[in-house]
Order: C-alpha cells, then sequence, then structure tokens
C-alpha cells in the first residue's frame, strides 16, 4: 500500500492517540459507586433472632443544628500546632479543655476542592479526573448527605465558594456564592460570607448552616504558608469560630439534643502554597467537632487522632438522623456515639457495616471471599445474639460485656471493609494498559523505520500491509488475540473497559494490532534478512537521492537520551522525580559539547556535519552551480556552500576561548539553577535559595537580586529589537518591578516602611499595555516580510520582537524569586547560539533537540514538577480584579510553561536567522544572477 508522508504521518498519529487514550482509561481507575437508586430500599432492620425486635426504622438525629464551617486549605498544624497556640487561642481552648472531639483527617489525592467536598459530604473517593471537573464542577449525582437532608425537609443555607452551588444547584433555600478562582482576593471573598452571619444566627428557620472560607487558600497561594498574612487570617477565623460556638449555646433548649459544630478543611497546603498532590502538608487537614455532647471529665486529655476524611459522610448522617450514601466507603468516626447506650452504638456500627458490605458485593465480585465481609457476617450473628440476650437481661454485665465484644468486632469489620473499597479504588485496568501499550509500541516502531526518507514532503512510502493481512502469520495471531480477549473478558474477577466494549470495536481493535504487528514484522525481515537498506525494501520511499553521513557521537546521545526519557515514564518513581532526568541530561550534553568543541579545536578532527547547518532540506545546498538535474523541479540538486566566515576556523582570539568555556559556562548556569528551587516529590520539603530569598526577613536582598534581573532581561534582549520595542521593553521591566512592590513582594529605594501602594492593578496593565505593543510591532514586521520576500531582516527583527514579547509577559508572571530562572535561560541561549551552535555548525535536528531538552529542563528550574500543587494560580489573576475565566486560564498556562514556551520560541528565532543569514551571505557573496534565480526558485 502506497501512501503520502502526510497520510503516513497522520495515520500513525491517530493510532497513537487510540493507543494512549486506552492506556490512560485503564490507569485511572473506575471509581466505587453504587448503582441503586437513593430510595429505592427501606431503611435496614436491628438484627434479631426473632421476631421481637422493632427497631426497624433510622435512629432519631443526635443533634438539631448543624454548622459546618470549612476553611480552605485548613492544615492540621495550623489549629493543633505553634500556629493555632498563637493565632487561634479560643479553638485551641475547645481543643484542649473543651466539648470537643479533635481529629487529623486525612484527604485522599487529588486534594484539590471539588474533589474534596464530594469526599466529605458522599464519603466516596474521587479520580484525578475531578481535578477537571474542579474547574467547571458539573452538578452532583452521587448519592450525599445534602440531598439526603433535603429529601428529610431540612432546610440548608450556604455561604461561600460557588462550587457548592454548582454541585447542588436546587439545595439551598438561601445562599450567596463567591468565585474560588480569583486568589488575588483573600478579604472580599470572606467578608462576603461573614456578613451575613449575624443575621442568620439569629433566626431559628433553618437545620444546617455551611460557611466554606477561601481567604486562606488564597494567601497560600500568594505568598505561601509561612506569610504573614496566614496568621492575621487564622485570627479572623478564631474569632467568628467564637462567634457561631456562642450563638449555639444560647439557643440551645434541648440538652438532650444539641448543636454541632463542624470545623475542618478540604484539603493542606504545602510549603510552596499549592495544593493537590500527596505530601503530608497537603492531605493532612484539621477536623474539630464542637457540641455540648462531648462533654469533658476534669483531667480528660484528648489528643487528635486521625481519620480519613470519608469519614465525615457517615457520622453527619447518623448524626442527623438520615441513611449514610450509598456510596460512602467512610466509617462512623466512633468518639461521636461513644456516650450513648450500648444498644444506639451497635445499631449504627450496624448501619455502617451493612451500607460498605452491600458496596463491596456491588464492585468486587468475589466479595464473599473478603476477609471484611466474613468479619461483617460474624458480627451481625454475635449482634443478633446479643439482641435477645439485651431483652431478656437488660442491665446484666454479661449483655454489657457481650456487647463490648460486638462493638470490638463491628470496629474490625468497619477497618477492613474500608481497606477492601480503598483497595478497589487503588486497581488499575491491566488489560487496557497493556493493549494500549502495544498500540503505542507498533506505531512507534512504523515511524522509527520510516525514519528519515519519509520525513521528506516529496516522499511516498510502501508500507507493507496488505500482503501480511492476507498472510497465514495474520490469520493466526487473530485467532490468538481473540482467545486472549475471552479468556481475560471471563475470567472471575476480571473488570476491565475492553470487555464493555460490543464485540465488534473490541474485534476491530484485535485486528489493528495484528496488522500492525505483521508490518512492522515484514518490513525488519526484509531489512535484516536482505542487509539491504529500509528505503528499498522495508518501506520503500520514492526519494531524491540524499547524502548519507555516520551519526556522530552527538546524534547517538539525542536519540538515546530522548528514548531513555520516554522509557522511564514507565516508572511512577521516575515521573515523580522527573527533573532529576533532565538535570542529568542537560548536564550530560554540556559535556558532549565539551568534549566535541574540544577534540575539534586541539585535535583538529572535523567531526561537523557535512552539511550546510541549521538550514535543513529547504536552504542545503544554495550554491553557486547546479550538480545536475531530474526530472521536473524537484530533482535540482545543489552544492555544498562555503564555509560561513562564522564558523569555528574563523574565529581567533577571545571568541575562541569564549567557544572553549562556553559549555563550562552553561553547566555552571544548571548546576546554580538546581539549588534556586527544590521540586518532585522526596525533596520538595528540602529549603532551597527560593525560600530564603521569599521570607519576609530578605525582601531588601530579593528586591536586589529582582532589579538586577529586570536590568539583565534588558540587555539581553533589547540587542535585535527595534527602537519602538526597546523603549517598550524598558518601560515595561520598569512597570513590572513597579507591580510587584506595589503588592508587596520587593521594596522601592524610597519606601522602607512595607506599605502596599495599590494592589497592583493599574501596574500590571500598564506592563500589558506595552506587551501587546512589542507582539504588534512584530506581527507588523512579519506580515511586511510576506509581502517583500526578500526582506530578510524584517522577517528576523519581526519573529525577535514576538520573543520579547513573550518574555516581557514570562516576567511579569513569574514570581521575583524566580526571575534569575528567566534571565539564566536567556544567558544559556545567546552563549549556545554565538559560540556553540553556529561555530560547530549543528545542523536542525541537533539544534531542535538541544532546545527541547532545555526547555523541558527549564520547566523544573521554575520549580514545576509533575504534581498540579506546583501550579502557580496566583499568576492567572495578575492585573485582573475579577475573576474572567478565559485569560486566567491562558495566563496561568503560559506562567507554568513559559520555560519551554520561550526555548521553542527562540528555536523558530534561531532556525529563521540563520537560514536567512546563510542566504544573505551567499547573495553578498556569490551574488550573480544565475545564485538568484536558484534562491527565487527556492523560494517557490
Amino acid at each position: 500500500m502506497r501512501l503520502g508522508s502526510g497520510t503516513f504521518a497522520a495515520g500513525c498519529v491517530v493510532i497513537e492517540v487510540l493507543g494512549v487514550a486506552l492506556f490512560l482509561r485503564g490507569f485511572f481507575p473506575a471509581p466505587v459507586f453504587s448503582g441503586a437508586e437513593r430510595q429505592a430500599e427501606s431503611p435496614a432492620p436491628e438484627p434479631s433472632a426473632g421476631a421481637s425486635s422493632n427497631w426497624t426504622e433510622l435512629p432519631p438525629p443526635l443533634f438539631s443544628k448543624v454548622v459546618i464551617l470549612l476553611i480552605d486549605a485548613l492544615r492540621d498544624d495550623f489549629v493543633f500546632g505553634s500556629k493555632g497556640v498563637k493565632f487561634m487561642p479560643y479553638t485551641t481552648y475547645l481543643v484542649e479543655k473543651g466539648s470537643s472531639l479533635s481529629f487529623v483527617a486525612e484527604a485522599k489525592p487529588p486534594t484539590v476542592t471539588m474533589p474534596r467536598i464530594k469526599a466529605l459530604l458522599t464519603g466516596s473517593l474521587p479520580g484525578f479526573i475531578d481535578v477537571v471537573r474542579n474547574l467547571n464542577s458539573p452538578t452532583l449525582m452521587e448519592d450525599n448527605v445534602i440531598t439526603r437532608a433535603k429529601a428529610a425537609g431540612k432546610r440548608i443555607i450556604f455561604y461561600g465558594d460557588e462550587t457548592w452551588v454548582k454541585l447542588f444547584p436546587k439545595h439551598f433555600v438561601e445562599y450567596d456564592g463567591t468565585t474560588s478562582f480569583f486568589v488575588s482576593d483573600y478579604t472580599e471573598v470572606d467578608n462576603n460570607v461573614t456578613r451575613h452571619l449575624d443575621k442568620v444566627l439569629k433566626r431559628q428557620d433553618w437545620d444546617m448552616l455551611i460557611l466554606h472560607y477561601l481567604g486562606l487558600d488564597h494567601i497560600g497561594h500568594i505568598s505561601g504558608p509561612s506569610s504573614p498574612l496566614v496568621g492575621h487570617k487564622l485570627s479572623e477565623m478564631d474569632s467568628i469560630l467564637m462567634k457561631i460556638h456562642t450563638a449555639l449555646l444560647a439557643e440551645e433548649r434541648d440538652p438532650l439534643l444539641p448543636s454541632l459544630l463542624v470545623l475542618c478543611g478540604d484539603h493542606g497546603m504545602s510549603e510552596a502554597g499549592g495544593h493537590g498532590a500527596s505530601s503530608m502538608e497537603e492531605v493532612n487537614t484539621a477536623l474539630v467537632l464542637v457540641s455540648s455532647a462531648f462533654e469533658r471529665k476534669p483531667g480528660d486529655v484528648r489528643h487528635p487522632t486521625r481519620v480519613q476524611q470519608t469519614d465525615l459522610a457517615a457520622t453527619l448522617s447518623i448524626g442527623l438522623g438520615l441513611p449514610i450514601p450509598k456510596s460512602n466507603t467512610g466509617g462512623l468516626m466512633f468518639p461521636v456515639v461513644e456516650g450513648r447506650p450500648m444498644r444506639e452504638q451497635l445499631r449504627f456500627l450496624h448501619l455502617n457495616t451493612l451500607q460498605l458490605s452491600k458496596l463491596l458485593q456491588e464492585n468486587v465480585p468475589s466479595y464473599n471471599k473478603e476477609p471484611g465481609f466474613e468479619q461483617f457476617k460474624v458480627s451481625e450473628r454475635s449482634h443478633r445474639n446479643w439482641i435477645r440476650l439485651y431483652l431478656e437481661e437488660n442491665n446484666s454485665e454479661v449483655v454489657f460485656n457481650l456487647g463490648a465484644k460486638v462493638r470490638r468486632q463491628y470496629l474490625d469489620a468497619l477497618r477492613t471493609l474500608k481497606l477492601s473499597l480503598s483497595r478497589r479504588v487503588a486497581q488499575y485496568d491491566v488489560y487496557s494498559m497493556a493493549v494500549g501499550t502495544v498500540l503505542v509500541l507498533e506505531a512507534l516502531v512504523l515511524l522509527l523505520l520510516s525514519v528519515p526518507q519519509a520525513l521528506s514532503s516529496r516522499a511516498e512510502l510502501d508500507v507493507p500491509l496488505l500482503s501480511p493481512v492476507c498472510s497465514l502469520l495474520f490469520y493466526l495471531l487473530l485467532l490468538a488475540l481473540a482467545a486472549l480477549h475471552v479468556v481475560v473478558c471471563t475470567a472471575a474477577d476480571s473488570s476491565c473497559y475492553l470487555c464493555g466494549l460490543p464485540w465488534l470495536a473490541a474485534g476491530g481493535v484485535m485486528t489493528l494490532i495484528a496488522a500492525l504487528l505483521c508490518a512492522g514484522m515484514s518490513a525488519l525481515t526484509r531489512v535484516f534478512a536482505g542487509g539491504k537498506c529500509l528505503s528499498q525494501v522495508g518501506l520503500a520511499f520514492q526519494n531524491p537521492p540524499q547524502s548519507t553521513s555516520r551519526w556522530s557521537e552527538l546524534d547517538l546521545l539525542s536519540f538515546l537520551g530522548t528514548v531513555g526519557h520516554v522509557l522511564s515514564l514507565g516508572a511512577s518513581s521516575f515521573i515523580e522525580e522527573e527533573h532529576q532526568t533532565w538535570y542529568f541530561l542537560v548536564n550530560t550534553l554540556c559535556l558532549a559539547l565539551c568534549h566535541q568543541i574540544y577534540r575539534k579545536c586541539l585535535l583538529g578532527d572535523d567531526c561537523a556535519p557535512q552539511h550546510c547547518p541549521h538550514t535543513g532540506e529547504e536552504f542545503d545546498g544554495v550554491a553557486v552551480a547546479l550538480q545536475g538535474k531530474r526530472a521536473g523541479p524537484e530533482g535540482w540538486e545543489l552544492s555544498r556552500a562555503p564555509a560561513d566566515p562564522s564558523s569555528l576556523e574563523a574565529l581567533r582570539g577571545s571568541e575562541r576561548w569564549m567557544v572553549l568555556a562556553s559549555p563550562w559556562l552553561v553547566l555552571a548556569c544548571c548546576r546554580l539553577l538546581r539549588s534556586l528551587n527544590q521540586t518532585g516529590v522526596q525533596w520538595a520539603h528540602r529549603p532551597d535559595l527560593g525560600h530564603w530569598l521569599t521570607s519576609s526577613d530578605h525582601k531588601a536582598e530579593l528586591s536586589v537580586l529582582a532589579a538586577l534581573s529586570l536590568t539583565m532581561i534588558f540587555v539581553l534582549v533589547q540587542k535585535r529589537c527595534s527602537l519602538t520595542s526597546k523603549v517598550a521593553m524598558a518601560f515595561g521591566l520598569l512597570g513590572i518591578y513597579c507591580y510587584r512592590a506595589a503588592i508587596g513582594n520587593v521594596l522601592f529605594p524610597w519606601q522602607q516602611d512595607n506599605k502596599d501602594i495599590s494592589k497592583g492593578i493599574t501596574e500590571a496593565r500598564f506592563v500589558y499595555v506595552f506587551v501587546l505593543g512589542i507582539l504588534f510591532t512584530g506581527t507588523k514586521d512579519l506580515l511586511k516580510s510576506q509581502i517583500i520576500a526578500a526582506d530578510f531582516t524584517a522577517r528576523t527583527v519581526g519573529l525577535w520582537e514576538i520573543h520579547s514579547g513573550l518574555v516581557l509577559l514570562a516576567t511579569l508572571l513569574l514570581r521575583p524569586h524566580n526571575l534569575p530562572v528567566l534571565v539564566l535561560s536567556l544567558a544559556i541561549q545567546t552563549i549556545m547560539a554565538q559560540f556553540i551552535w553556529r561555530p560547530l555548525r549543528h545542523d536542525v535536528a541537533e539544534v531542535t533537540v538541544m532546545h527541547y531538552w532545555f526547555g523541558q529542563a527549564f520547566f523544573y528550574f521554575q520549580g514545576n514538577s509533575n504534581s498540579i500543587a506546583t501550579v502557580d494560580i496566583s499568576a492567572g489573576f495578575v492585573g485582573l480584579d475579577a475573576y474572567m475565566e478565559i485569560p486566567a486560564m491562558f495566563l496561568t498556562a503560559f506562567a507554568t510553561y513559559s520555560g519551554p514556551v520561550l526555548w521553542a520560541s527562540h528555536l523558530v528565532n534561531f532556525l529563521t536567522s540563520e537560514a536567512s543569514r546563510q542566504i544573505v551571505y551567499h547573495l553578498n557573496h556569490q551574488g550573480s544572477p544565475y545564485c538568484m534565480l536558484i534562491y527565487h526558485f527556492k523560494e517557490k
């Protein structure tokens, strides 16, 4: 089957996408859920050996009113640590001496707001797909506490994060939502909640009050957990808790049915101020239950105990007299009901374990073999016997001791069932992952077999597909794959995505795998059996004759490094610490470049590629004479260009010494950048230079560093800009320093009192004007170069001005302590272009790979990682006074990936400028009409 290179590449990409989609479908485990209707069955009765028990209804509620005070990003040490003692005295008193129960609630990843709200109210474990839904939360369809409470006639009032309003659009009798993504606001966003408190606490027409405060989380995103603003916000939250608790105590009339105040956080806060991953600071949250039902005796010291965040759903349901949500995987926090009579305790535990056992039956085919299910059955039988004995001898000590034994059995069964369901959530669909991996590898093999011949736009290749499909091997493979599919899908414990597909769709996947495998085997067999070039037999290409050359050490390093990085992503530890891979690769690249330079300079070994550098196929061979001609205009073959004056042989004196020193300078810059931001998972908590600079004690040092960095950025960028862009760049950089001073990150030389001049909105928008102006100027020059084909200067200047506009935007969005990252990035680009790529005459492929490697390394030099906790959300709201979704998403994405984007932009500039420079050089030195004709033809 003969295909064009574009069609072949498009087909491979489609197969790759299909394989990746299948792999991701298996990699992200399906959530544990219950398919039963909410009101489909009546409440489970109490276990009874006979017909003597009449406990067939739900237990009555334990609390008359419930107030949930949810403080976003309330880390456990903010309440139970030194910050809590200092800034939350009333809460500390309740925890140590008051009527309260304290817990450290563990939140499972992803630790972002919407999944954590789901976990609190449904008791289920959300998946990582909920990270995407967090941006625009859909209506919550799972069974949950709020829906159950509304169905029971409870009147619910909510104020705070509008995510709740999206999850429960028709559940609140009164609500006021605030935008959660506008992280620059940490005062009004909480004042909008507090302003409703006084009137609501005086009313008696509600049963649940939910308050979600966002200010602490926003402070974390802006300046981290060590900011002095955190203390002020904790003091504010403490005064609010005291107001609510005092009002609830004043309105309590029935001591047997008290109120409940729940102080909790949805997730924690990393040392960088973000959240989303699985570090201890992000998953450990404070949970305090305050009620007069939890009266403690003198000398009763209660230390915070560890629970799962999902345990709150079952506890609230029991406390409100509601059915436990059917998808709940959490357990009742037993200290809440520890003071109730034994019969009620066992009744509550039975309801919880029964719900978990039903969920286990719906999600685990071999549920009867699970130890938790067996323990539940044993506990239920013991409970049944206890009921019979209890009804006969109500006050016997034997009854109490047996009840305590049954209680222990229930608690053990509860822990085991929770563990079984948690393991179920962590199970992967290995079959779908394996099929997706096979598809990706088969397409990758075909792509590798087609390089480099198929990369030409005029290439045609003959894929050996039809003959293998008609061969016996194909049908044998298809039969074997179909048999494997049947075996996997009929296995007792199988539960996978592919097995749920129709047989026709699954058969199509198997046919595609068999066909691609036969095609790859056919091509490889012909190559190795015949000992011929692949372009002649395996995958036949119709290309113009091209010169072949052996791979250099640098080519081999580029290939092995890129492939090795791809293979390393098969291990989770390498993904968590991917920055180490890129640091190793760029350091090795610097050493390889050093070896290449020294060998050529000192030993005179000409290891440069035997073709014109940088220009690639389109400009390779713009020379003085034609070597020959084939049929058609595509057949022109041009001789190699003469030596460039910027090549290594032409350099003398200081420039030659700079070439020798440049790899070591780049290596030193990379080592310095590694000390600026710790990233990854294992060492992210360690102190680094960035932490030292961002502390309030070193604001003067940060100010000096920011000023020097801005100056260096101007020096490195302005040299190739037009006069207008230079002026705009200078004013833009000055505006950036004013913006950072306005929001309190740095100091003005004439202002030492640390007071903010403004919120920085005016200064940031001032910079945006210059960014847009520079981008407009560069775009205008590019359009001009399209009209005047020979205007090389306008094209190169236009591209560089667009690059400088992106640099100015990145300078505005990056934190002040990360400005040296941008400075050293620009410095390395300048060193590499001036003293490595151009003198050594590296080809397009090598230069592209180096840009890619450095772009990836600078992504991690910024302090980013593969954890969403390192995403700087505050960058999306620079210069905005309200939440605007599209600009916020663009600015956040650009700030996060500014390293790779700027290196990609520099790659375009470098290749374009080198191509134009080579053509101008040849036209100046070989400026005959004949050469002009050749150039005109190549442009066409």
